[in-house]
């Protein structure tokens, strides 16, 4: 197998449900020996979120996928010293516990850096290590509704909706582990220590390009407008007529050329500049559910691909399962569980011309590599294992 471009860095999970995690599943499906420390007899709360299969979390699968597990109470007056004596022998910490709580547990980053000078941590907190809302609890609904994604979500005369997953989650996991490449980076650049201190709302704030420099350009914030893109139109989804929805955006002029083609429409051609398609937003839209809804979905979809329109239909998951181009490119694979039993997830996401991204191993049960992780990279001998155990630290 080719070596992955993070072979020999290991990562230590002090991070639960699920930016953190996310961030370090990551890093291990590019090789990275990610090491998931929880808590004994209960484990990260992700286990237990349904659905349940013989008690095992679907999203677990997920989660802990290409990790080890080693269970620890940091609670317990021994934690400190054993985490130290595991970060001595890691690269990367990966936390999402409030700033205070790392304090109180002594595994923050100046406790830390002690153990491992050349230490590389990423935090993530709900609105990070600074500021006055510092130590405030927060999830991902939190952080999307203080990010604004929140305030503009949803139909222009109805309330502010979340989307149908924890974006912030999703997103924050993503640059968080961007965020740890480009701390490890400085760090073998300058041998210094490194902290990646991210609030889980400010990717969110990052990605929404026009939200803060319209509001200070023109005074007015973005509202909710449903599926109307302000910038575009059309740009909504329309049912075909044997029931499936379609996404038809014509992003570009170019693209609104060819629709229009398509739909052999006149009227709709004398529209030609956005302005005056936005302006006409309602009517053109209204012309383009007509067409739509006088077309089976695939016969359409070869008709839009073969003038290279740009569409495609809502998918659900078992769409995604069941779709030629997906299985062709490997974008859902069969991972066999603890228990042999072949689970269908996700693949780590891209194609690679040198290496290619791997889950080299199924979710570990709670604890399952304790004690030769406390041997390996903690050093303990057998016997200090044994005592920690009686003690209710593991």
């Amino acid at each position: 197998m080719t070596q992955l471009p993070l072979s020999g860095i290991t990562v230590l999970d002090l991070s639960t449900i699920l930016a953190g995690p996310l961030a370090s599943s990551l890093l291990a499906e590019f090789g990275a020996d990610v090491i998931k420390i929880e808590q004994p007899r209960t484990g990260d709360p992700a286990r237990a979120y349904p659905p349940l299969v013989d008690g095992d979390s679907a999203q677990w699968f997920m989660l802990g996928r290409n990790k080890r597990s080693v269970s620890l109470d940091l609670h317990h007056a021994d934690a400190p010293a054993i985490v130290g004596r595991l970060v001595a022998a890691t690269d990367i910490v990966v936390t999402n516990f409030r700033p205070a709580t790392l304090k109180r547990f002594g595994v923050d980053f100046d406790d830390l850096v002690k153990f491992r000078p050349d230490l590389v941590m990423v935090h993530v907190s709900a609105f990070g290590r600074t500021g006055p809302y510092a130590d405030r609890p927060g999830f991902a609904r939190v952080a999307e509704a203080f990010a604004g994604l929140t305030h503009r979500t949803g139909d222009p005369d109805g309330p502010p909706i979340f989307a149908g997953y924890p974006v912030a989650d999703g997103v924050t996991g993503i640059y968080a582990a961007f965020a740890a490449m480009q701390a490890l980076r400085q760090r073998d650049l300058t041998g210094e220590p490194q902290l990646a201190d991210i609030g889980l709302y400010e990717p969110l704030l990052r990605m929404q390009e026009d939200f803060i420099v319209g509001y200070d350009l023109t005074g007015r914030s973005v509202e909710r407008q449903g599926n109307q893109n302000p910038h575009i139109s059309p740009n909504n989804l329309h049912r075909t007529r044997d029931g499936h929805w379609l996404a038809l955006p014509a992003s570009t002029e170019q693209m609104w050329r060819r629709l229009v083609k398509v739909m052999d429409d006149d009227e709709l051609a004398d529209w030609g500049d956005l302005t005056e398609r936005i302006a006409h937003r309602a009517e053109i839209e209204a012309r383009i559910d007509e067409f739509v809804g006088q077309h089976d979905l695939e016969p359409l979809m070869e008709i839009l691909v073969d003038a290279e329109v740009a569409a495609g239909p809502v998918y659900s998951a078992a769409d995604i399962c069941d779709d030629p181009h997906i299985r062709a490119r490997g974008s859902i694979v069969a991972v066999p569980d603890a228990a042999g039993r072949s689970r269908r997830m996700q693949a780590p996401a891209g194609k690679f011309s040198g290496f290619e991204p791997s889950i080299r191993t199924a979710a570990p049960d709670l604890g399952e590599h304790t004690e030769s992780v406390l041997a390996e990279l903690a050093g303990l001998s057998v016997n200090e294992i044994a005592a920690l155990r009686e003690g209710g630290a593991i």
